[in-house]
């Protein structure tokens, strides 16, 4: 079952209740009676979502030629930062031989044109980055991401990651 997604609910002084849509999400995530730790969940904002993509456009707008060829959009470079900064799921695929990890990590590659394969021995890892729609992150994971990507980003350019956020902050 995949984790449950934030549910917005009223305190009434006794109880939590479930508004709307929530109360079929609610029943579809947990078991009545059984008691489940309660944790606040915080909306990002919107204004730190698009300066962080801004950030990231204008990384890839700064990319050296020779970086450039690797990533056809900033999406590219955005899920490459992601996987290079811990920001990913991971696959492993043991197989028989190195001949057949590659046939297989071959086949993999247009699965996702933004995940990375690599083959180890005969071992096919595949990365892929982490969503950050905000269903998927909330405001804390994704402030962790976003620094993660800009330290990336910025050791890629060889700027300080403060550099990147002033000139996205021009650019939009």
């Amino acid at each position: 079952m995949t984790e449950a997604p934030p549910i917005r609910a009223v305190w009434d002084g006794e109880s939590f209740t479930p508004r709307g849509r929530y109360t079929r999400i609610a029943d579809a995530h947990y078991v009545i009676g059984q008691e489940y730790q309660l944790v606040e969940h915080q909306d990002r904002s919107a204004k730190s979502h698009r300066h962080f993509f801004a950030e990231v456009r204008e990384a890839w707008l700064n990319l050296p030629d020779e970086m450039a060829e690797r990533f056809p959009s900033p999406e590219h470079l955005r899920a490459y930062a992601l996987i290079k900064g811990g920001f990913c799921d991971t696959q492993t695929y043991v197989c028989g031989s190195r001949a057949e990890a590659l046939r297989w990590a071959a086949n993999l590659r247009p699965i996702d044109e933004y995940s990375i394969i690599t083959v180890e021995g005969s071992t096919v890892i595949r990365y892929t980055a982490q969503s950050q729609s905000m269903r998927a992150m909330g405001k804390r994971t994704f402030q962790d991401s976003k620094n993660a990507v800009l330290d990336v980003l910025a050791a890629m350019l060889d700027v300080a990651p403060a550099t990147l956020s002033e000139n996205a902050g021009r650019a939009a």
